[in-house]
């Protein structure tokens, strides 16, 4: 699966003109040894009076759109294609420093791993801190992967994915309680959860791509998607999607890396108008291969 191409449009629409504030646009995948941008462009419409690009605290491209005219509609219309090499699914060998649980992070690594080790959101009543010690062997040190292996295809099989629309997060423990989540639920469950065990692992906002041929076993297809990382001595940042048990970079997209969901938000910026102003918003994700083109393409020739 070498290129993907992605398709991104979100539209505004307003019931009359509005005017629009600052913009930050957080769709760019990061180039990496495993993904590579090819090609890109960015159209928004009504054309904003500045655009620039940053890289955030984390490294993430950032575009940040300005504007000077007032308009019913604002259009952000995203074309991407990418080379897609996802890794082979990783597998620590015992040699490895973290093949045992409890494993301990080097002096000279754990100082920019601390905000990623500790928990962010309270667990008064140690409920995630339990559910995640579920996993771990009771009398002998467990096999890290196991571990994560274990609560990655946990979370998939025990609770029930839905779709959300409203904004933001919900909390770990909501997520825990209810049963249910979105894939950005998911993965910030599983973040603190791991948390609590002491292991890093900090959230990834991005694309999945859907083969027709599984497409009834992958969920989030259609929309952004969320999944997690964790670092591991000697094996480094790994990826991990609970809500579809995807252990590596296969089908995964990655476009931010943060340690809080708040700070990978795709889109998001303000209008200038009145409250009621504002009537519905339009997303479309399209995520295709190249063989997958090549053989529409023909289809349409050979009709």
């Amino acid at each position: 699966m070498p290129l993907l191409t992605i398709h991104h449009k979100t539209e505004y629409r307003y019931n009359r003109p509005v005017a629009f504030g600052e913009h930050k646009i957080m769709l760019r995948p990061r180039d990496g040894h495993d993904l590579r941008v090819l090609d890109s462009q960015l159209k928004i419409s009504p054309e904003p009076m500045s655009l620039h690009w940053i890289h955030d605290v984390f490294g993430n491209s950032v575009a940040i759109a300005d504007f000077d005219e007032r308009a019913h509609t604002l259009c952000f219309d995203w074309h991407v294609t990418v080379e897609h090499n996802p890794v082979e699914e990783f597998a620590l060998t015992p040699d490895d420093p973290a093949y045992f649980y409890p494993f301990v992070y080097d002096d000279e690594e754990f100082p920019d791993l601390v905000q990623y080790i500790t928990p962010q959101y309270a667990d008064t009543g140690g409920e995630i801190a339990e559910w995640a010690r579920g996993f771990l062997d009771e009398d002998s040190p467990s096999p890290t992967f196991k571990i994560l292996s274990g609560i990655t295809h946990a979370i998939r099989k025990q609770f029930n994915y839905r779709k959300r629309h409203e904004p933001g997060t919900q909390h770990p423990l909501l997520t825990l309680q209810s049963g249910t989540g979105t894939c950005r639920d998911y993965a910030l469950f599983m973040i603190e959860a791991l948390r609590q065990l002491g292991i890093a692992a900090r959230f990834v906002s991005g694309y999945i791509f859907v083969p027709e041929d599984i497409a009834q076993r992958h969920v989030g297809g259609g929309s952004t998607h969320a999944w997690v990382q964790v670092y591991l001595p000697s094996a480094g940042w790994i990826e991990f999607d609970p809500t579809n048990g995807i252990v590596g970079t296969r089908d995964l997209i990655r476009v931010a890396v943060a340690r809080d969901p708040r700070q990978a938000i795709p889109l998001h910026g303000v209008y200038i108008g009145a409250q009621d102003a504002f009537d519905a918003m339009e997303v479309s994700i399209k995520v295709v291969s190249d063989e997958q083109r090549s053989g529409r393409a023909l289809a349409t020739e050979v009709s």
